[in-house]
């Protein structure tokens, strides 16, 4: 790269350089200001706005960010546009200022570039550069282009203060959460030692709960409210009476319950004795449970009796327990008849830790069986923390399902935290406000389609209820849309975080409303001890601001799926499965799956299943199922059906066969017949131009 000229007069500063790319690659870039924030610091967001008749051009509304000032929104429009040569902005209104780039050639394959700025380009006066800072911003972005360009490699990116002794990081956090607090000697000891003894998973979790503050609530749900000391007696009474059932550590169980608190219980007792425990989605078809049962070797089955209907067919050897209070399932022993009857028994911790298995996909075939690992210390609790401000004491709503990973995580967060929390058998928009407000919810855990229906509520409704305790909205579990994020920050302050990451990379990254502001469709930045690498293909990490595979390293991988299996690991890092990249500032964004795979309202959902269901069905001829986005769910699947020839069939017919054969999530909401098809020469379905048509209308649509 050439020595570069600066200079400047009045308020405006001009930089020139000579960079080692042609006129027209660099075009294709700086001509476009949607791109301006992967490589231009400062720039969350830019926004293209189409002109609404010929006569007026493009505009672009450009959101400006400066440290400890929060973010504004600057509106610019094109005043010229000659390609490959130059290109100037003005502000919106006209205020006689602009921006202009100018391309030429200076050597072949090198461009001379110059960039002629207006300090007065209508920003608020906090937000207005000085000049050298102006220049300096404009050489390092020129630089990253230049980069990006010439495949230069980047570097992973960490936690934004992950510089420096990893253990005073993770001391001052956790002194910041509280959860290093000065106790009474006796209380302090009992505490760790049963920490040490039971390990950092849920049971030690309780254990030193009930040690530190016995009396105060541990659990609230629609039945009762239990105590840490209540929870742990209960837990170690229910691992007894197993064990008198001959359950030991090499037993594999399976929980489906709502959200409440016998569900926590026989999670605890299962880790007590050191059993696996898998936990069913309660939205899987008889089918599936049936194949996890077999696959598995299930011992026992811990269910709510409203999903007896779903287990009945499940081999007699599989011994159920009722979960549900007063259980009237005959056939059934309840767990509080097991924990009445359990005989008193010294309980010792397993050799190896009790295993969780949650399931990834669970909605198209048989799902696969994660393994989740055991917290590793401190370290664990403190990178969650980093970035999600949570304290002890915290009055905790987890409306999220437990048998999710985001649920499941914020259930084991909130015993360090000996926090109280409050669960709902079923979500309901309206019934969470008000738990919110009953209970002085400090905290609510909740997945995107959450948000959006407590958003959706009349006015009138949400102000009956009184929120203003909540200080925490924390989101994860699939794609937060943008308009979603402003709305529910606009109604309910800035209290949202949105936590990116998966069951087999645990946490990745945190969005802070801060970083929401600046840049609403952001995950964020990483946690401490969290690195983030995009790379290709190759496994090689690639430029900055190019998009690529996102790849996670930290002390929380997952252990493997239970068939034996794991994810694609470069390094020490392993794939999350999705595509994405990392702006100027280092921020996250997640542009969607690199297969088929879709997340509606939080679920995994895989169309094939729903293809391979509905190809069986006589009246249709050929079907493909795609994903398409969705304002509410995130996205959903869209069914596109070439029927036979003199048969029938409705939309209402295919949504009920599919509901009847496979779990919930996979019933397409959009069902269109068409006349054929678009294929490639070599016959295969071009799906990329389904979802394209998705948002036209078809030839024949419900």
């Amino acid at each position: 790269m050439k020595k570069s000229r600066q200079r400047g007069t009045s308020d405006y500063v001009r930089y020139e350089t000579v960079l080692d790319h042609p006129r027209s690659e660099l075009w294709e870039l700086l001509s476009r200001p949607e791109l301006f924030p992967r490589f231009f610091r400062g720039l969350s967001v830019c926004t293209k706005i189409p002109p609404a008749d010929p006569d007026k051009t493009t505009e672009y509304v450009i959101r400006v960010t400066r440290p400890g000032h929060g973010a504004t929104d600057l509106r610019l429009r094109t005043v010229t546009r000659r390609k490959h040569e130059k290109f100037v902005l003005a502000p919106v209104p006209e205020s006689g200022k602009w921006i202009s780039l100018t391309l030429s050639d200076a050597r072949p394959g090198r461009t001379k570039v110059a960039l002629v700025m207006s300090t007065q380009i209508g920003l608020p006066a906090e937000f207005t550069p000085r000049k050298s800072e102006l220049r300096s911003w404009a050489q390092r972005g020129l630089d990253r282009v230049s980069r990006y360009l010439a495949r230069v490699p980047d570097q992973p990116v960490t936690h934004p203060q992950d510089t420096g002794s990893s253990g005073i990081k993770i001391t001052r956090t956790l002194v910041t959460s509280g959860i290093l607090k000065p106790t009474r000697p006796d209380v302090g000891i009992r505490q760790l030692a049963l920490l040490n003894r039971w390990g950092f998973n849920l049971v030690g979790g309780y254990a030193q709960a009930s040690a530190r503050d016995p009396r105060v609530p541990a659990l609230i749900d629609e039945h009762r409210s239990r105590t840490f000391a209540e929870v742990w007696q209960r837990a170690q009474r229910l691992a007894s009476g197993l064990i008198e059932r001959g359950i030991g550590p090499r037993t594999t169980l399976a929980v489906m319950a709502r959200n409440h608190s016998a569900m926590v219980e026989c999670m605890t007792a299962c880790g007590i004795i050191g059993a696996t425990l898998i936990l069913l989605n309660t939205g899987l078809s008889s089918r599936q449970i049936e194949d996890i049962a077999q696959a598995h070797e299930l011992h026992t089955l811990f269910v709510d009796d409203e999903f007896s209907p779903l287990v009945q067919y499940l081999p007699d050897e599989v011994d159920r327990i009722s979960t549900t209070p007063g259980g009237t399932v005959t056939q059934h022993e309840t767990m509080n008849e097991i924990i009445d009857t359990a005989p008193q028994r010294s309980l010792t911790p397993p050799k190896q830790h009790g295993r969780l298995v949650v399931l990834t996909s669970g909605t198209g075939g048989t799902p696969k069986g994660a393994k989740r690992p055991a917290a590793k210390g401190w370290s664990t609790i403190a990178a969650i923390l980093s970035r999600l401000p949570l304290r002890t004491g915290e009055r905790m709503l987890i409306a999220a399902p437990i048998f999710h990973s985001w649920g499941l995580a914020t259930l084991q967060l909130s015993t360090p935290l000996r926090a109280t929390v409050i669960l709902q058998d079923r979500f309901e928009a309206e019934e969470c406000l008000r738990a919110i407000s009953q209970h002085r919810a400090t905290t609510l855990i909740a997945v995107p389609i959450m948000l959006q229906r407590i958003l959706n509520l009349p006015a009138e409704i949400r102000d009956k209820y009184d929120t203003s305790s909540l200080r925490i909205a924390a989101s994860s579990g699939s794609v937060l849309p943008g308009p979603l994020v402003t709305g529910f920050m606009d109604t309910f302050g800035d209290i949202l975080y949105n936590f990116y990451g998966s069951t087999e990379v645990s946490q990745a990254t945190v969005a802070t409303p801060a970083d929401l502001r600046a840049a609403p469709t952001t995950a964020g930045h990483p946690a401490l001890g969290t690195r983030v690498a995009i790379l290709d293909q190759d496994g090689l990490q690639v430029p900055r601001g190019s998009v690529g595979r996102i790849f996670v390293g930290n002390e929380m991988l997952f252990d493997g799926y239970t068939d034996g299996n794991s994810a694609e690991i470069k390094d020490t890092f392993m794939d999350t499965g999705d595509l994405g990249y990392v702006d100027a500032d280092g921020r996250l964004f997640v542009s969607g799956r690199d297969d088929e795979m879709i997340i509606s309202g939080g679920e995994n959902v895989f169309p094939r299943p729903v293809e391979e269901a509905l190809a069986a069905l006589p009246q249709v001829s050929e079907v493909a199922v795609v994903g398409v986005p969705d304002d509410e769910y995130g996205q959903r699947l869209a069914a596109f059906i070439v029927p036979r020839t003199g048969s029938r069939l409705d939309p209402a017919m295919v949504r009920s066969y599919i509901h009847h054969r496979l779990s919930r999530f996979s019933v397409p909401r959009d069902v269109t017949f068409l006349t054929r098809l678009p294929r490639n020469t070599t016959g295969k379905i071009l799906k990329r131009l389904l979802v394209e048509r998705s948002g036209r209308p078809p030839e024949l649509t419900a």
